[in-house]
């Protein structure tokens, strides 16, 4: 596995898991394979299931390419968000158990929910909880967190966006089971869009100084005011990477490789 995941528990603010790169090389090849529209592939992997090569092609390359090239003078804001979406998405799959996760972002800059997650009941007749996935790669974590995910999940908790939550439960669910399910799709979403079933993983890239626990719990002070409830409904996810920036570009580059790689043998 390319991650390996650690339980953290900050008491009634917020529980979650920090990632630690395990094998990087894996983690290049996960990115450079969802890069290219195989996270299917990525997908059965990390479930432990076997995964034949996935077809690819010249044009998949060169779009694949494009993702991960920051254009002369711009920012790579974009590049460095799409990328950390796409190991969150990973990280999730570590201990998502049963539940559905939407597949992740193909764009860069999409301006849909970074992610989502569907947990079903233990008979897996019902779905009991919808997770939001909030992912930021930052150099100031706690600004971000502060003038960024906190007006965001406010807004949530207010009602806002509510037709976008309806309609990715929908569509996750019906793409996942079918439309001649006999899980009824329509109760299912009716019961998660209640406001205690709507769970919040905050995602962030930390660096040295937030390490030790404390630190890490500062981080995230005020959750509990913003989402209200049980802890379940709060959750914080961070990785370590210093110099985010320059690891980010350095990282972009081996995935580039790697993509040459894949299409080279195939």
């Amino acid at each position: 596995m390319a991650l390996t995941l650690k339980a953290v528990n900050h008491g009634d603010l917020c529980h979650g898991w920090t990632w630690e790169i395990n094998d990087e090389d894996q983690l290049v090849d996960d990115v450079a394979r969802v890069a290219m529209g195989q996270f299917r592939h990525v997908a059965r992997i990390l479930a432990g299931l076997g995964a034949r090569a996935a077809p690819t092609s010249a044009e998949h390359v060169a779009d694949a390419m494009k993702k991960l090239t920051v254009e002369e003078d711009s920012d790579p804001w974009h590049r460095d968000g799409w990328l950390f979406q796409t190991i969150s998405w990973i990280a999730a799959h570590h201990n998502k158990g049963s539940a559905i996760i939407r597949a992740p972002h193909i764009r860069k800059a999409d301006h849909g929910f970074d992610g989502l997650q569907l947990e079903l009941s233990e008979d897996g007749t019902s779905i009991s909880a919808m997770v939001i996935f909030e992912d930021k790669a930052t150099t100031s974590p706690r600004q971000t967190i502060v003038g960024k995910v906190w007006p965001e999940l406010l807004g949530m908790e207010a009602g806002e966006r509510i037709t976008e939550l309806t309609h990715e439960a929908a569509a996750l669910l019906e793409t996942q089971l079918g439309a001649d399910t006999d899980f009824d799709i329509a109760a299912a979403v009716g019961e998660i869009l209640w406001k205690e079933a709507r769970r919040y993983r905050v995602s962030i890239t930390v660096s040295d100084e937030h390490e030790a626990e404390e630190a890490r719990a500062a981080l995230f002070k005020g959750f509990n005011k913003k989402v209200g409830g049980d802890v379940v409904r709060r959750r914080a996810e961070t990785i370590l990477i210093p110099d985010m920036r320059d690891w980010m570009a350095e990282f972009a580059e081996r995935v580039k490789i790697r993509i040459t790689e894949i299409a080279a043998n195939v």
